[in-house]
């Protein structure tokens, strides 16, 4: 391990784009289809790693559903979400702040009740296990309609008070954010915050249409943003937070390869940019790794780092004295090497 590697490790960080049943790891899923006794296609561990070989989003989206068939109970749930905390505190994260997509599920015939008990025992063991702080983040998934995201925002009103935002996932060319304008609005209504993924693969519309009509707090992506200097200037501006995940953009060929991602680009512009893993399992690393791909791709500086680990902070939905705590936590780490 180099230095370099070493002081990403230690440094403290926020996770804030993190998909938690795209954390889970292929060992994970033999046993939990065993432990349902859910037939999936895979034969061995093996077997389920040679299918993570995506050329586009869709290809990941088709897999990543079969795989989430094997979620079934509380325990399921509350197993996956200790086995991502586990490895988010290896990796020096202190405050992660998760989606969960539970169409995924309902539509399966799993309650919701299930899914959130489960999820949120898991982040409870983890405050107790590691001093992690979590927050939870429901997404619509954008291929359905807007009628099945009021369904799902009904089904989580018993859980808002352990619901911190709503967000906005799945295949997002031909789904623009503005089919989803009235239930963002009707989440504003309930004090929920607002993300949405945009500018992944889709246009830099979708990133002013999540800005103008969601009225999202916090962008997810935003790569595509890029292109268009009066989206970059406007993002700048107003400090808006781009949760980036540099690794899937590598797998899900947004970026041909990591010298070419944009992330030094977005510093130098002034962006509130951050590094995230997004589904760590499918994508070929937690967030770690993804500081690490990069530093390399990039050469970014430790300095860069330590502005992407400030940025996660800055980015969340902590209230203002625990942000001020943990920058001066970064700032302690990094006075100390």
């Amino acid at each position: 391990m180099t230095d370099l590697d070493a002081f990403i490790t230690g440094l403290p960080k926020a996770e804030l784009h993190l998909h938690i049943e795209g954390s889970l790891e292929p060992e994970l899923m033999m046993a939990l289809a065993k432990r349902n006794r859910v037939d999936i296609p895979f034969a061995s561990v093996e077997a389920i790693r040679a299918a993570y070989d995506f050329s586009r989003l869709q290809d990941f989206l088709d897999i990543y559903y079969a795989g989430a068939d094997v979620l079934r109970s509380e325990e399921d749930f509350h197993d996956l979400a200790l086995a991502y905390f586990d490895r988010a505190a290896a990796d020096g994260v202190v405050h992660a702040e998760i989606f969960f997509d539970p169409q995924t599920h309902t539509d399966r015939g799993i309650p919701f009740d299930v899914v959130a008990r489960g999820l949120l025992a898991g982040m409870d063991a983890a405050a107790a296990k590691h001093g992690l702080s979590a927050k939870l983040i429901l997404c619509f998934l954008r291929h359905l309609d807007e009628e099945a995201a009021f369904a799902t925002l009904t089904a989580a009103e018993p859980w808002l008070d352990r619901i911190t935002g709503v967000g906005l996932d799945s295949s997002e060319v031909g789904h623009p954010p503005d089919k989803f304008a009235r239930v963002f609005a009707a989440a504003g209504e309930r004090g929920l915050k607002r993300v949405a993924h945009a500018g992944e693969e889709g246009p830099p519309d979708y990133v002013w249409q999540a800005l103008d009509i969601l009225n999202v707090d916090r962008l997810d992506h935003g790569n595509r943003a890029m292109e268009d200097p009066a989206l970059v200037a406007r993002l700048a501006r107003e400090q808006m937070t781009l949760t980036v995940c540099p690794l899937s953009n590598l797998k899900l060929c947004v970026v041909p390869d990591m010298v070419s991602h944009p992330i030094d680009a977005m510093l130098k512009a002034g962006l509130r940019a951050t590094i995230n893993s997004d589904d760590p399992a499918y994508f070929g690393g937690y967030v770690g790794d993804n500081y690490r791909a990069a530093v390399a791709g990039r050469g970014l500086s430790q300095g860069d780092v330590v502005t992407l680990a400030r940025n996660s902070f800055l980015g969340s939905f902590l209230p203002e004295d625990s942000i001020a705590a943990q920058l001066a936590a970064v700032d302690a780490f990094v006075a100390a090497q």
